[in-house]
């Protein structure tokens, strides 16, 4: 059962500005709970004991609020000081002491409950009986995203992800994944995308996809954050 967890906090949150002109993304609220909240809940209730948190736009905000807030988990955040650096370079970054032990990483930008609990344990499931598996992600069909402006980032086949087919992409990054350190090897820059391991995997038909029959709530935009708002408050 894996024990440890990432969460990506470092982003700028740009295009639901100007909520995070002042604020951190992870901290705007949807129900009277944080992005950020709703994030370390989740990953409780999946029964991760220990969770890393890397920041960089408005760090010390989420630094104090999680100094400020008793969540009664393992905590260790990692401040990108210098530069951001991309989705990938900040999870190589935060997890470098890591072996070879899967970690799940987790986006707060999705709402993320209880009813993702058992979709999660497939992933894990899935990801563990596959010794060579590297990066299994949780994907959605966009059919099913409350925002429905998503063009798709994959196309899914008997569980393994690909874009082959770019014109018509089916699928969505729901925003968790599980990868095994080891997905870094043959990167050599410190700011990269987890795009660009994620294509390396594609050409090796090595980056695998497990679909989620959830309904996908994402703050995505500043409108779809007012949306979300009202909906999640009725």
């Amino acid at each position: 059962m894996i024990k440890k967890a990432m969460i990506l906090a470092a982003g700028f949150g740009k295009r639901v500005q100007p909520l995070t002109v002042e604020k951190p993304k992870p901290l705007l609220e949807i129900g009277s709970e944080t992005l950020l909240f709703k994030s370390i809940k989740f990953l409780k209730l999946f029964g991760i004991q220990e969770i890393t948190i890397n920041v960089h736009y408005l760090a010390e905000q989420i630094i104090n609020y999680i100094n400020k807030n008793n969540f009664k988990i393992n905590i260790k955040i990692i401040k990108e000081k210098k530069e951001i650096l991309d989705t990938g370079g900040g999870i190589r970054n935060a997890i470098s002491s890591f072996k070879e032990e899967p970690i799940i990483i987790l986006n707060p930008d999705t709402l993320w409950n209880k009813q993702y609990l058992n979709e999660v344990k497939l992933l894990e499931d899935f990801f563990i009986k596959n010794e060579n598996n590297l990066c299994s992600l949780l994907v959605v069909n966009k059919k099913k995203s409350f925002d429905n402006s998503f063009k798709g980032d994959f196309n899914l086949n008997n569980q393994i992800l690909s874009r082959k087919n770019k014109n018509d992409l089916e699928y969505i990054y729901t925003g968790i994944q599980i990868i095994n350190p080891r997905i870094f090897d043959n990167i050599k820059e410190n700011v990269f995308s987890m795009n660009k391991v994620w294509d390396q995997l594609i050409i090796k038909n090595q980056l695998f996809g497990i679909e989620s029959k959830e309904d996908f709530y994402h703050v995505s935009t500043f409108n779809i954050y007012k949306n979300l708002v009202e909906k999640f408050s009725s």
